[in-house]
């Protein structure tokens, strides 16, 4: 199914997070997303530490030895809260044009997030 509009999110590649709910819930513990996965649906995030799973693999030219590997999976794009650095708590985005540009906004501090 085609999608006539681009989805947009409030968080990126690269942004550090809290988990607002789930196994891993922590408002105190900022963490990397390493990953955003565009879904119009059902958006995911890979979060660093969190939704830790236990993979068996079978052993392949690239990985001889094969065996368990411990790997994040991702979580639902809701779970988590961007982290505001400057108020030390989650915060949520506005978006606001800057000299023609759209640029992300911490409610809680007013700072811009890069």
């Amino acid at each position: 199914m085609k999608t006539r509009f681009k989805p947009k999110f409030n968080i990126k590649k690269g942004d550090l997070v809290v988990v607002i709910s789930g196994e891993d819930k922590d408002r105190t513990k900022a963490r990397k997303v390493l990953e955003v996965i565009v879904d119009a649906t059902n958006p995911k995030v890979l979060v660093e530490g969190v939704n830790i799973i236990t993979k068996h693999t079978k052993p392949t030219a690239q990985n001889t030895k094969g065996g368990i590997v411990k790997q994040e999976a991702p979580i639902s794009l809701s779970n988590v809260m961007l982290w505001d650095a400057k108020a030390g708590k989650a915060t949520r985005v506005s978006r606001q044009r800057e000299n023609g540009k759209v640029v992300r906004i911490a409610k809680k501090s007013g700072e811009v997030i890069k």
